[in-house]
Parts: structure tokens; sequence; C-alpha cells
């Protein structure tokens, strides 16, 4: 079994992600969609969440060898970057979504250098613009962002192009059609639930229309 896939199924396993195809749920957006997915719950498993860790450093050390500095997003991504700080005997810091108010109004927690090369933890990928705001903020602060790493993304279209646009490499554990066939495999959902699944990628924003 792949890593992909065998994170897919602890995703479902641990109920960090819900597929539900004819009973769609509403995003903050207004978007329709038959996934709804927090992978916050993942740091209540322990077993999990060291399998995410390690797959995450893993992936890390094989696409961007030269990194020198992991960073978190706030919040999602932070304690996934302290883990795989931990493995990879690195430094960490997070990236605040905003510059504190007051005090030495940072947005960047813990010490980086100039041109030090960072890589950007995120639990999920959506369209990405959030933690491509966190890889600008790095940068304005010095740092070489070198990629993004994150546990799943949505493949939604507007995100591979927002990563393609922001010239910032993007590496993922799993992905919305790896999670499709773990969900198929273990009877989550049923064979004539895949289409209409696969259909919501290529059009979120009008699917349910």
């Amino acid at each position: 079994m792949t890593v992909e896939t065998a994170i897919a199924k602890d995703l479902l396993e641990i109920k960090a992600v819900f597929l539900s195809p004819n009973e769609p749920f509403t995003w903050a957006s207004g978007i329709k969609s038959p996934i709804y997915c927090d992978n916050r719950i993942t740091m209540s498993y322990p077993e999990v969440r060291k399998a995410i860790a390690q797959g995450l450093a893993d992936k890390i050390k094989a696409t961007y060898p030269d990194v020198e500095v992991i960073a978190g997003t706030a919040t999602a991504g932070i304690p996934h970057a302290a883990w795989v700080a931990d493995i990879l005997g690195l430094p960490m810091v997070y990236i605040r979504s905003k510059a504190k108010d007051h005090g030495k109004g940072n947005q960047i927690e813990g010490r980086i250098s100039e041109g030090q090369k960072m890589v950007v933890i995120e639990d999920l990928i959506s369209t990405g613009g959030s933690v491509l705001e966190a890889c600008e903020a790095a940068k304005r602060e010095g740092a070489d962002v070198v990629g993004v790493s994150a546990i799943f993304t949505y493949e939604l279209p507007k995100g591979l192009a927002n990563f393609d646009n922001a010239g910032i490499p993007l590496t993922t554990l799993t992905n919305y059609s790896t999670l499709i066939d773990a969900a198929l495999a273990s009877n989550y959902i049923k064979e004539a639930d895949v289409e209409l699944l696969q259909s919501w990628k290529k059009d979120p924003e009008n699917w349910a229309n």
C-alpha cells in the first residue's frame, strides 16, 4: 500500500474526512461540497499523526533536500511542523495569518536568518490562498521559501493555478483522487457515487447548480 493510500484510509477511519455526495456540505465561501475535511483531528490519534509526520518528513527530505527551517501555518500547520522539524532535526518557526498589533509586531514566531531555505507546512490545500500569503510573509522577513508541503489537497484547478502563478512547488501526502479510491475500496461510498464526486473537483463553484 502506498503512503498516499494509507494516509487517505487513516483520514477516513478517524473521521477527519467525511464524504457525502448526496447531501453536500456548505463551505464558509458558500461553495457546496461533497467533502468536509478537518485534519486538526489527526492530533488526537498518535499513530496517525506519527505516520503523517514521518510521511511529510520523507517527502520534504526527498523533494527539498536543502531545506534549513520548517515553518507551520497558524494554527493547523503548527503541530505538524513541530513534529516534522523534530524528525529532521531542523529549526522550526510558525507564521501568523497577520502580524501582531503589539510588541514587536511579529508575523513569524521563532528565528530565521536571511536567505534561509524554508519549507512551509499546511494541513489542507483548497485554493492555496492562505498558505501562499504565509509564504509571502516569510519572504518579506528574509526566508527563501523553497516549497509547501501539506497533508491533503482537494486538487482544485484554482489551487494548482495559484501555486503555478506563485512559482512555489507543492507536495502533498495524499489527495482527493486517492481518497475517493480508498473510500470505494472500503465500501465507504458506492460505485455510483464516484462520478459525482469526481465532477465536483473539476468545477466546485458550479457543482450543485
